[in-house]
């Protein structure tokens, strides 16, 4: 199992907008500190995580920071039209379009995804695989 999920971020500013335009709305909650942006999901008291964390940090080398080259973080959405909605808003906070919403050929025909770049250059997908959806062939 994932635990958690860091990204380097040379502009904390640009991060904090970008990823908060749609984590929140994932049920992320948002903590800023001196060591840079920690998104978390709700735990009920008793129970473990059973999502990874994400964490938008500075480079611990003090050298600037790079997206990886084949590295992509997916975020699971809980429809298509969230899938738009969070696509768009990311869009609208710094964002860089990778890929329109919509099915992909090479994917299951529920499989509905977005792409973006966050300020940085890291990948990011927006998906929802919901199979009450109208699928890629109906």
């Amino acid at each position: 199992m994932i635990a958690y999920v860091t990204v380097g971020a040379d502009d904390m500013a640009a991060a904090k907008r970008f990823y908060s335009a749609f984590l929140p709305a994932l049920g992320y909650a948002m903590e800023e500190g001196s060591e840079g942006l920690s998104y978390t999901l709700p735990v009920a008291p008793g129970k473990m995580p059973i999502q990874p964390d994400f964490y938008v940090k500075p480079t611990f080398d003090g050298r600037a920071a790079s997206a990886g080259n084949g590295a992509m973080i997916a975020f699971e959405a809980r429809s298509q039209s969230q899938v738009r909605d969070l696509h768009a808003a990311a869009l609208s906070a710094g964002g860089v379009d990778e890929g329109q919403p919509g099915f992909r050929a090479s994917y299951g025909p529920h499989f509905f995804v977005a792409y973006l770049r966050d300020p940085q250059g890291n990948k990011i997908a927006l998906f929802s695989s919901d199979p009450t959806e109208p699928g890629r062939d109906d």
